[in-house]
């Protein structure tokens, strides 16, 4: 008989944990917590041997209890389970120092998507007899093709009740390193994975399959083009001696900065306890930083194309789909890599090889510099003064479907922090009949898309990406801050005709603290601690930089399924009160959700964010209308932030940075 297992049982069972019973508080969980996290839910009546676990990670402490941790304490861990066992699934809490499981109950969404329900879904339709017959009219056998099965959305239709839902796209097999490349289009499978079965089968009129492989391996390339680019001497980062960061458990310290990493399953890498050292004392910058969610929805409204509205954080996993990184492509060779440790659909602990990469670099711009004029005389010439700027990267790769993604969080040496986002990968591309813009049939079926080569459509897409920065800047007390530029008044005798003044105000509540980037009135935005004086007399505060990364859309967040659940791409800055349990600003379950849960709802509550503890959410993106230069492999698309201290040090930090001897 299962039973729930006693403390001193599990006191037992963790003797082979005393190293991870002092982890630090938020801390990833260790393959041995994995494993004894499915031990302990398995001790219980209710968790079959063969239950699936679509999430299980670290339950973080109260931000009280992980502030108040020092060195060498036996801190709380426990950890978040998502588990499915015979016909129900499961959320619950698993204590892992006392091996108590509480909070035990249905789970309150759709669970994120397994493994084994891709390979399902594949299997289902290729062996659908309607399926069969539909690859036979277009002279294939289910021996002919692999299909990639995709979250289907949501779209408040009752035939999606008590359903789960993906819909299944194939593809003829590759004889090349490209398997997008030959789409067959007008073929789809709708299979409820919960049914266990094919629910319909899409089949429109037979689309010609492109014939060209379109491989993007050198030899490939090399035979296509006929000719390499002739070899060069690569110019390439490199460090002499040991790197200036160490490492220490999850902690990094780096020239005036550290902090902790860890990878979950669903954001990926997490980044806590960010400070930074003002003149030997450590100060709170970020108690957290992550990716929040992914929303990729496409324009076309065909039947296999309108509910590609994906979700990818939340649906799929930026942790489970990371990817080993590659010394010299995607990271320095002297780059410091590490593995992540995630876990699959039986519950078993698995590590990613190299799965995030830290490295140093000095791209050759100056930290600051000047030169000065009046310093210079005929008898003697005085350089600029300067310093070289190094950086801190800390980088992952997610590869999502056909897309990949890097996450770069960058330290500099003056303060800063920026957060980037790279897309890569390659297009998702349908199939047409049109070969050139010239054919009579290339201007219907490029509405929504770019005809790329021949036979292929590139349809148009957004990619929008929330991070969520849980700002604590010198405490937990801090205010959220525009200080818009304005025409100024200009005062009588000053034959000048216009000015700008600065016109800061600071909004109470949620509903007040949602902004729009707009370049026609220029602000700045930051996070303030009002109760602290720094230098001369100004509070600290931090400022975020949209840069490059400030994208909009007339999707209808209100009355359009994909986008309403999916609406924080309405505003580009958010705020909101910390609470433990918003973590994802599309809510906690993404697949098939309906909107209810989410960033756009929580701040209906017009809770107070005066002078309290903020999370500021911030949403990032871009419009991609695809060109012929993505095909086959897209150049890395680089959108991003900058966290900027707004008078946090009394002087400029990289004032001390030292020559190089």
């Amino acid at each position: 008989m299962k039973r729930h297992l006693s403390a001193t049982c599990a006191a037992m069972a963790l003797t082979v944990l005393c190293g991870s019973a002092l982890a630090h508080p938020l801390d990833g969980l260790s393959k041995e917590e994995i494993a004894e996290v499915v031990t302990i839910m398995k001790s219980d009546d209710r968790i079959s041997d063969e239950a699936r676990f679509p999430l299980i990670e670290l339950k973080e402490p109260e931000k009280a209890e992980v502030l108040a941790w020092k060195e060498g304490d036996e801190g709380p861990r426990a950890a978040t389970v998502h588990v499915i066992s015979g016909d129900e699934t499961y959320k619950a809490e698993v204590n892992l120092v006392s091996g108590e499981i509480s909070d035990f109950g249905a789970i309150g969404g759709q669970h994120m998507v397994l493994l084994e329900e891709f390979i399902g879904a594949m299997d289902l339709a290729l062996s659908d007899e309607n399926f069969v017959a539909a690859l036979a009219k277009r002279d294939l056998e289910p021996g002919d093709v692999f299909c990639l099965p995709l979250t289907a959305g949501s779209f408040d239709m009752e035939a999606e009740a008590g359903q789960r839902l993906m819909k299944v796209p194939c593809y003829v097999n590759p004889t090349g390193s490209n398997f997008y490349a030959k789409p067959i289009e007008g073929l789809y499978a709708v299979v409820d994975l919960a049914g266990k079965s094919v629910v319909e089968v899409i089949d429109n009129s037979v689309v010609p399959v492109p014939q060209d492989a379109w491989g993007y391996m050198e030899e490939e390339v090399e035979a296509r083009t006929g000719a390499l680019r002739p070899e060069s001497n690569p110019a390439t980062l490199r460090q002499e001696g040991d790197p200036n960061f160490t490492i220490d458990g999850s902690m990094v310290n780096w020239d005036i900065w550290r902090f902790r990493w860890r990878v979950d399953k669903r954001p990926g890498v997490v980044l806590s306890n960010i400070e930074v050292n003002d003149r030997d004392d450590w100060r709170s910058v970020l108690y957290q930083a992550h990716l929040s969610e992914v929303f990729v929805p496409y324009m076309d409204p065909d039947e296999g194309w309108y509910w590609r509205t994906y979700m990818d954080s939340g649906e799929y996993g930026f942790g489970i789909f990371l990817s080993p990184l590659r010394a010299g492509v995607d990271c320095p060779a002297y780059a410091r890599f590490l593995p992540a440790t995630v876990h699959d659909d039986l519950g078993n602990p698995i590590e990613i090889p190299d799965a995030l990469c830290i490295f140093e670099r000095n791209i050759g711009d100056p930290a600051w510099r000047h030169y000065e004029i009046f310093a210079q005389s005929e008898e003697q010439s005085v350089p600029a003064e300067g310093r070289p700027a190094s950086e801190l990267v800390v980088r992952s790769a997610s590869q999502v479907g056909n897309y990949d993604y890097l996450i770069d969080y960058v330290f500099e040496q003056n303060g800063r922090i920026r957060v980037m986002v790279g897309a890569t990968g390659l297009d998702a591309v349908k199939g047409v009949a049109s070969t050139s813009m010239e054919d009579a049939t290339a201007e219907q079926e490029t509405r929504y898309g770019t005809l790329i080569v021949p036979n292929l459509v590139a349809p148009n897409h957004d990619h929008f990406f929330n991070f969520r920065l849980d700002f604590d800047i010198d405490g937990q007390d801090n205010v959220f801050m525009r200080t818009g530029l304005v025409k100024g008044d200009m005062p009588d005798g000053v034959p000048r005709r216009s000015m700008w003044v600065t016109e800061a105000t600071m909004p109470k509540t949620e509903m007040e603290a949602r902004y729009r980037v707009n370049p026609a009135t220029p602000a700045m935005y930051h996070i303030m601690n009002m109760g602290r004086k720094i230098g001369v007399g100004h509070a600290p505060g931090y400022m975020i930089l949209p840069q490059n990364s400030v994208a909009y859309s007339p999707l209808d967040t209100e009355n359009d399924p994909p986008a309403k659940r999916n609406a924080y791409i309405d505003y580009t800055f958010w705020n909101t009160p910390y609470a433990a349990n918003e973590r994802y600003a599309g809510g906690e379950y993404a697949f098939q959700s309906d909107g209810a849960d989410t960033l756009a709802e929580w701040v209906k509550q017009d809770r107070s964010i005066d002078n309290t503890d903020i999370v500021t959410w911030y949403t990032m993106g871009f419009h991609h209308v695809p060109q012929m230069e993505d095909w086959p492999v897209m150049s890395t698309m680089w959108k991003g932030i900058t966290l900027k201290p707004y008078n946090f040090f009394p002087h400029n930090p990289a004032l001390t940075v030292r020559l190089p001897k």
